[in-house]
Parts: C-alpha cells; structure tokens; sequence
C-alpha cells in the first residue's frame, strides 16, 4: 500500500535525532549566547531508548520508509550509538541506514559504525581555513581533525562519502574553491547548501544567502561541470558533474530552488516527536503512545493518519511571499 501525504507525495525518508547535544556551536545552528552553559538539554529519561526508536523505525518500514537517517545533536555523542546501529541493520537489513555527523568524534567510531551495520556517512565541514571554520563551529575542534574522521571512514568503507558546506555570504563563501579543489578526484560527493533560516535563533537573513547559481558559476570556471540526472524521486541535492571525470558535487537549494514538491521525509526527535518538515512550529508526540502500551497497529494508524494530513511547503512559501517567517524548531532539536 502506498502511503502518501496530502500533496501525493510517498514516505521514503525516516531522519532520527538520537540526541540534542552538540559539542559544536555552530552560528547557523546552535549559537553559543542561546546555547550556553544553562541551557536545558534532554535527560537521559526523556530520550527514546534504542529498542523505542527500533521498534517506530520497523513500523517506519512497512509504511515505506527505505532510508534511515540518524542526526542529532551530533549523533556520537549518544553513548553506544553503534548499538542502535546494530539493532536497526539487524532488524531491517535491506534499508539504507547512513549516519550525519560533525566528524569531531568519528575517527574513533568509524570502525565499530561499520562493523554494527551502517552504510554510509556525511560530514560536515564549512571550510578548510582553520580561523574559517572555528568561527563558524564556535569550537576548538580543527579542520585536521574532521579531515582523519573523513579519511576514517573511508578506511573502513563508510562510502560514498558525502561532505556537506553550509555557504554563508561575507563568511566563508571564499572557500568555495578550495573546498571544490580540495574534494576534487577523491571519490567524496561535496555538497554545498544554501544558508537557510531553520529554526529562531541563527539570525537568517536572505541577503546571507549565496545562490546556489553563484556557486556552480564559481567552480565552473576553474572546473567546467554538467548536470547530472537525480539518483532516485525526492533527491534533496542538485548533482552536477565535472566534465574531466574527477566526480560530482551537490547543490541543496532550499531558498533560491525550493523541492518540497519532491519531499519524501520524516523526522523523529530524540524525545519522541514527530515532525514533517524541517521548519515545522511543532510535532506531534509518539513517545507517550509507546510508553502508554499502543500496539503496533495502533502506531501505525497514528503514523499514516500523519503523514496523509501532510501538506507542509513552507520553502516554496518562502520563496513566494519572499520574506515569509513563522516560528520554527530547532535544527539541533529535530535534526538536519
């Protein structure tokens, strides 16, 4: 049976937060005056345990879902997270199961990650400027250091590997190029992603924004690209491709190209909420079904009565009412 939200669009897409704690402060994210030392993150109580997350992530499954996300937070910093991994491979052993993280912590999970089960892997990294990336990261972390989890990863057969770049105008937008150059020939997927105003508190604003034009004109003319055809329907990326061969790079345009139209995902937080789109105000608690004793059937009717009510496009909205805004989730709260 096919499984459809209100604008006809399939269930393909599961995105799991394992966690809302980051040790990155990100200035698009988590900025550090909003998360600071007395913010309040989740209790180990609140946290769905791995055997709630296993269980709505098989139910998940039968309602269509083929790719399996985990997100945080920064998902590696839920202890024995490659135990999860294990449970959700062994449980549905034909879904792509993929992991996104910081890379801060990864050199030394990379092996037992892939060894529990999962696929694949993306990092993140805004640039390769060192004074570059800590001001964006807010960290102490260096470039060297997501670098060897990159490399990691790779060792063990954590691939492809994707390397996401958020471009943010007057910030790092310089490092377009070098981060092209950098990846070039490596058999990594570069990924650059527009800034964009999820959540309340990065103070997103539209002039910040590099066009995801401005960046393929960048590149194409030190390295001449060509568009590539999407992998599958809801492809979040653009792909394009350098002509020479030396691999592909993706474009996720959700201000200046929005896709909701082609949305195929769900998101589950770590404390048991669901969310239909990534800049949603709220979710919808699943959590005190699962600790009230529903049945299976009965989270499963929850579920697809949810998801066939769907009608979320808040980037096209965006896009048409230009300076559209509503009050949304944090990013770190739901996962990217």
């Amino acid at each position: 049976m096919t499984n459809n939200d209100a604008l006809k669009r399939p269930l393909r897409d599961l995105r799991i937060s394992v966690t809302d704690r980051c040790n990155f402060r990100c200035r698009y994210c988590m900025p550090r005056e909003i998360f600071g030392p007395d913010h309040h993150f989740l209790s180990r109580r609140e946290l769905l345990t791995f055997e709630e997350i296993t269980r709505l992530a098989k139910i998940f499954h039968t309602l269509g879902v083929r790719k399996i996300r985990l997100t945080g937070g920064e998902p590696l910093l839920r202890k024995d997270l490659e135990v999860l991994v294990r449970m959700l491979a062994t449980a549905m052993p034909k879904v792509d199961l993929a992991l996104t993280t910081n890379g801060s912590l990864l050199a030394k999970k990379a092996r037992a990650l892939k060894d529990a089960g999962l696929d694949r892997v993306t990092i993140s990294l805004d640039a390769l400027d060192d004074n570059i990336f800590r001001a964006m990261t807010d960290t102490d972390i260096s470039v060297e250091d997501v670098l060897t989890s990159i490399c990691a990863a790779e060792e063990v057969g954590l691939t492809p590997i994707k390397i996401n770049m958020v471009v943010k105008r007057g910030v790092n937008e310089g490092e377009i190029l070098p981060m092209a150059r950098y990846f070039r020939g490596t058999g990594h997927i570069l990924r650059f992603i527009e800034f964009m105003d999820v959540g309340s508190t990065n103070q997103w604003e539209n002039e910040d924004v590099v066009p995801a034009r401005e960046i393929i004109e960048t590149i194409h003319r030190e390295f001449p690209l060509e568009p590539l055809e999407a992998n599958y329907h809801g492809e979040v990326a653009n792909r394009w491709q350098y002509r020479d061969g030396a691999g592909e790079i993706g474009l996720i345009t959700s201000v200046t190209q929005p896709f909701c139209g082609d949305c195929t995902r769900i998101r589950l937080s770590a404390v048991g909420e669901l969310f239909t789109c990534l800049f949603a105000s709220s979710g919808q608690d699943v959590r005190e079904l699962l600790r009230g004793g529903a049945t299976d059937a009965e989270l499963t009717a929850f579920i697809r009565a949810l998801w066939s009510h769907r009608a979320d496009r808040y980037s096209e909205l965006r896009q048409e009412k230009h300076q559209y805004r509503q009050e949304k989730v944090e990013m770190s709260y739901i996962g990217g």
